[in-house]
C-alpha cells in the first residue's frame, strides 16, 4: 500500500464524513473533537493524524500535546507528599509528550475506513504511528504515547505495538452497566436486596425534579461552576486531564445537537446537579457530572441520577450505560463491570526510556486509584 499520513493542525482540516466513516456510530465524531479544539483555552495543543490511500482517508486519531508529570497517577497521601516535592523535582518530573488519543475522551478513537482488512489496518496503524513519532521529533518531543487504548483494540493491535518498540502500561478501566431488561424494576431485582433496598430509599426520599434539555440557553455559567466545584471537592486529581476550558459544555452541545443532552436536576427551587450525557445506537456516554455541595448529597443525587439514566436508556432501547473511569464503588455496587484500558509509549532516547520502562513496572494508574483498590476490596 502506498500510504501518506499527516498532522493536522486542526481538526477542521480534515473532511468532516471522510472522518466519521472511520468512527460508525461515534457521538464523539468530528463535530465533536472539533468543538473541544475550538473551545481549548491552550494549555493542551491539540491536533489530529490521518493516513491516506491516494486520495480516500484511510484512517484517522486525534492527538494532542501536554507537559505531562510523572506524579499525575498518585493519588491520596502519595499525591500530597509528590506534591510539596514538586518545586524541587520540576524538572525531572515534567516531561513534554505527544499521545494519540484525547483528553476529553476515556478511549483512544484511532479509526479506520470499512471495508479495510486486517492487514490494511496494521499497515495504517503502522505508517499513522511512524508519522507521529516523526511529527514529535520535529518538535524536540522525545516522548509519544497513545492514552486509553480499549481493550479490544489492544487484542488487535497490540503484537504491532510491541513489534514496533511501544511498552505498555495499565490505564484506568471503564465502567459500563449492561441493560437487557424491558424495566427499571427488572434492573433494580438484578441488585442485591441491600443494594436494591438503599437505591428505593433515596428514590422515596429525594425530593428531585428532572429536567432534560438539548441547549444550555442561559445556564452556562450554572453548568460550568458546578463541575468545577465538583472537580474541586473530589479527592482524586489527575491535573490537566479533569480541567475542561471555559465554554466546553455549549460548545459541546451545539455541536453534537440532539446527540449530546443535558439533565438538569432541582431541589428546593435551586439548580442542584447537572448530567451531560451522549447518546449512541446502542450505548449512553455519561460523560460529565456536577453537584452543588451539601445539596447533592441531602437529596441523594448519584443514586438519582443514576437511575435517570438508566430509565432514559430502557425507554431508547439503549443496551449499555458507560459511565467512565471514576467512582468505581457504587457502578459496581449498582452492577456496572469494568472494562480493561492500557496506555503504550516510547521514547527515541533509549536511557530515558529504560527509566520510564522501570517506571511503569512501578506507577500503575489502576493500582494508585483509592477508588479502584477499595472497589476490588468490593468485588474480591
Amino acid at each position: 500500500m502506498g500510504l501518506e499520513s499527516r498532522i493536522f493542525s486542526n481538526i477542521a482540516e480534515v473532511d468532516p464524513a471522510a472522518w466519521d466513516a472511520c468512527f460508525p456510530g461515534e457521538a464523539e465524531s468530528h463535530a465533536y473533537y472539533k468543538a473541544c479544539a475550538e473551545s481549548s483555552d491552550g494549555a493542551l495543543k491539540e491536533s489530529s493524524v490521518a493516513v491516506y490511500d491516494g486520495s480516500k482517508l484511510i484512517s484517522a486519531a486525534p492527538i494532542f500535546s501536554i507537559n505531562f508529570r510523572l506524579d499525575t497517577p498518585f493519588q491520596g497521601p502519595l499525591k500530597r507528599f509528590s506534591e510539596r516535592l514538586y518545586p524541587f523535582t520540576k524538572g525531572l518530573v515534567d516531561l513534554p509528550i505527544i499521545c494519540l488519543g484525547s483528553p476529553y475522551s476515556e478511549r483512544c478513537h484511532i479509526g479506520f475506513a470499512p471495508g479495510l482488512s486486517a492487514i490494511g489496518r496494521r499497515a495504517a496503524l503502522t505508517s499513522l504511528l511512524a508519522c507521529v513519532e516523526e511529527h514529535a521529533d520535529g518538535a524536540g518531543t522525545g516522548l509519544v504515547a497513545i492514552k486509553d487504548l480499549a481493550a479490544s483494540d489492544e487484542a488487535e493491535f497490540g503484537s504491532t505495538l510491541a513489534q514496533l518498540g511501544w511498552t505498555r502500561g495499565t490505564s484506568l478501566p471503564v465502567a459500563v452497566l449492561d441493560l437487557p431488561y424491558d424495566s427499571v424494576e427488572e434492573y433494580l431485582a438484578s441488585l442485591s436486596a441491600a443494594t436494591r433496598k438503599d437505591i428505593r430509599r433515596k428514590l422515596r426520599n429525594s425530593g428531585i425534579r428532572v429536567e432534560w434539555r438539548d441547549d444550555l440557553s442561559g445556564l452556562e455559567g450554572d453548568v460550568a461552576a458546578l463541575y468545577e466545584s465538583t472537580r474541586e471537592r473530589s479527592r482524586l486529581d489527575y491535573g490537566d486531564f479533569e480541567t475542561l476550558p471555559d465554554g466546553f459544555f455549549p460548545a459541546v452541545v451545539k455541536a453534537l445537537g440532539g446527540r449530546a443532552r443535558i439533565a438538569l436536576y432541582y431541589a428546593e427551587g435551586e439548580l442542584c446537579a447537572f448530567n451531560l450525557i451522549f447518546l449512541e445506537k446502542n450505548r449512553m456516554i455519561d460523560k460529565f457530572f456536577g453537584v452543588r455541595y451539601p445539596l447533592g448529597r441531602e437529596h441523594n443525587m448519584y443514586a438519582v441520577s443514576w437511575i435517570e439514566n438508566v430509565k432514559e436508556c430502557l425507554a431508547r432501547g439503549i443496551a449499555a450505560l458507560q459511565t467512565g473511569q471514576t467512582a468505581y464503588g457504587p457502578k459496581l455496587r449498582f452492577g456496572s463491570r469494568l472494562e480493561p484500558s492500557f496506555i503504550y509509549f516510547k521514547h527515541r532516547s533509549a536511557l530515558p526510556y529504560a527509566i520510564l520502562k522501570t517506571v511503569n513496572r512501578f506507577i500503575k494508574a489502576d493500582r494508585l486509584d483509592p477508588d479502584l483498590r477499595a472497589a476490588r476490596t468490593f468485588i474480591s
